[in-house]
């Protein structure tokens, strides 16, 4: 039976192993396009602020509120996102992603006042959002392996194109036909993710049977045949001992006969146990259940591509400290996530920089990103150390940049902060959610579940980050106290990611120590046991071959 063409077009992908490519470039290329619709086109709404403030007369906390619901609702609902996605399929809900994201911010072009963009902006496109980034950078981790961290801090450089050109564009496009219509044809660019939603295919891993597998099993076949073997020849050994004894004192041996006998049969039960075993497995067939399978090895070739493993959703991560750590780590470092770029025009601004020139800074900054993310994929593909230290690295630096942004003044200065903040950002932003899949924080197999409850947790951040840069800017009436946030929260992500470390390897202890005692308590009693059969059959033996046995039984045959 043939399968639909569509279906193999469209289907799953069936690999032996993680492919590294294949139809994983075409996903790479897919959350290319969705990093310019979602994260690229949320940074860049800062271009907007001022247009906004004068059009409805808000204050800038008020008018950030739109950036802060959008921020919320994308992380908040991530949760629902991995559920839908385990539900329903990636692709699916990428899809569903796309035409929200469209929606929202089409509509948003024909509100009358700042709480209708609240739901537009805020609630449609930030829930599309939600839906078509996470699916997406799940699904790409799951195609990648060695080269994991490269292909993402790639893939992911479309947020910093889409900085570069959108900022300039939009500045120059509002003065000739108004912010509404630029948000009509930023809506109608973001339909494209519907078309990104239809490359994702699932991938499933099915390991072919391995050569070496199979002349292992072989070898303990063999190694359990000769057992068998040698453990009937020291039993025919007993027997012909014991009838050799019995006879000379005039015992039939039916006792030892029939001892050795029951042997017998449950040695050539075993033995043909194991040749209906070696049969069934050079036939390809799966052993019967009464056959107790290699431990860890189905599991293993599961993995954690299975579709029929996949739980909806899963918060056993939460017993994780490491994880824990790392939560911490996202809540506190999404304060100076969207902040910067929303914020950066408008200081600028109030420092002497014309305004023709100010929105160039997030140009600035998108270029230093992509560079950012290309280095950083690059360093994670080569470096030897644990990548966890390499991305700490990164935060502590991007702390000290968004501290420099309160001390300069002049063009060059806020151009060299610009540059050096767009760098260390595309570092830690292009890594932070992929590292999830590293064995320093939680592994490939806890991905799927674990991505969704991260960004939940980054949400709170989300929602507090811009409305509490925009309280202290109406606050001081300076537009660098909104950095002083950021630092602080940076800072604060960074001792978070320090403790990573120490509480994984702290688990790993205990879990180690739990299975070397659990181990020794087997073995001893094995040994146990093991020592008790010694014992009775050395007594048994000795007994039955004594000199003095033989003696009684002598005296009980002259007697009767």
């Amino acid at each position: 039976m043939t399968m639909p063409h569509s279906q193999r077009c469209l289907g799953p992908k069936v690999y032996p192993e993680v492919p590294d490519g294949g139809w994983g470039w075409a996903v790479a290329t897919a959350f290319f396009f969705v990093e310019v619709c979602t994260y690229g086109t949320l940074k860049s709404l800062g271009v907007f602020l001022q247009d906004l403030m004068e059009e409805f007369g808000e204050s800038n906390s008020r008018v950030s509120w739109v950036i802060s619901i959008c921020v919320f609702i994308f992380t908040f609902t991530a949760p629902l996102s991995t559920m839908l996605s385990n539900r329903f399929g990636c692709r699916r809900v990428v899809m569903m992603g796309g035409f929200l994201i469209s929606l929202g911010t089409i509509s948003s072009a024909f509100t009358n006042s700042i709480n209708e963009m609240y739901i537009t902006i805020g609630v449609v496109s930030g829930l599309g959002y939600c839906f078509s980034f996470l699916p997406t950078v799940t699904i790409l981790a799951q195609y990648f392996s060695r080269r994991r961290a490269l292909v993402t801090s790639v893939a992911s450089s479309g947020e910093s194109f889409a900085v570069f050109a959108f900022a300039p564009a939009f500045t120059i496009l509002k003065e000739h036909i108004g912010w509404r219509y630029c948000l009509v044809i930023l809506g109608t660019v973001q339909a494209s993710v519907i078309g990104c939603g239809l490359l994702l295919r699932p991938i499933i891993i099915e390991p072919e049977p391995a050569q070496e597998d199979s002349e292992s099993d072989k070898e303990s076949l063999s190694l359990k045949q000769l057992q068998t073997a040698y453990e009937l020849e020291n039993e025919q050994t007993r027997t012909s001992i014991s009838s050799g004894v019995s006879q000379g004192s005039g015992d039939s041996g039916v006792t030892s006969l029939s001892t050795s006998d029951g042997d017998l049969r449950t040695a050539g039960a075993e033995s043909k146990a194991l040749k209906e075993w070696e049969v069934q497995d050079k036939e390809g067939r799966e052993p019967s259940l009464s056959t107790p399978p290699t431990p860890g090895k189905e599991m293993d070739e599961a993995g954690p591509l299975h579709p029929s493993r996949t739980k909806l959703l899963d918060f056993s991560v939460l017993k994780d400290r490491a994880f824990i750590c790392y939560s911490l780590f996202g809540l506190f470092a999404t304060l100076g996530f969207f902040a910067p770029q929303l914020y950066i025009i408008e200081l600028s601004k109030s420092r002497g920089v014309e305004p023709s020139m100010a929105s160039y800074m997030l140009s600035v900054m998108a270029v230093a990103e992509i560079f950012g993310r290309l280095s950083i994929g690059l360093v994670l593909n080569r470096v030897q150390c644990r990548k966890i230290s390499v991305l700490l690295g990164c935060v502590v630096l991007l702390c000290l940049v968004l501290v420099a942004f309160t001390l300069v003044w002049e063009f060059w200065g806020l151009v060299v902060c610009c540059a050096l903040y767009g760098y260390f950002m595309g570092t830690v932003g292009s890594t932070h959610i992929p590292m999830l899949a590293e064995e320093d924080v939680v592994g490939i197999q806890k991905m799927a579940s674990s991505v969704g409850v991260y960004v939940f947790i980054q949400s709170f951040a989300g929602l507090a980050g811009p409305p509490l840069g925009g309280v202290l800017v109406d606050v001081t009436k300076n537009y660098g106290a909104a950095f002083y946030s950021c630092a602080a929260g940076m800072g604060l992500s960074a001792v978070c990611l320090a403790l990573v470390g120490p509480a994984k390897s702290g688990m790993c202890q205990r879990q180690s120590r739990n299975k070397e005692t659990g181990r020794s308590e087997e073995e001893e009693e094995k040994m146990s046991q093991d020592s008790g059969q010694a014992d009775f059959l050395e007594v048994d033996l000795a007994l039955e071959y004594s000199p003095v046995r033989h003696a009684v039984d002598q005296d009980n045959a002259s007697v009767i």
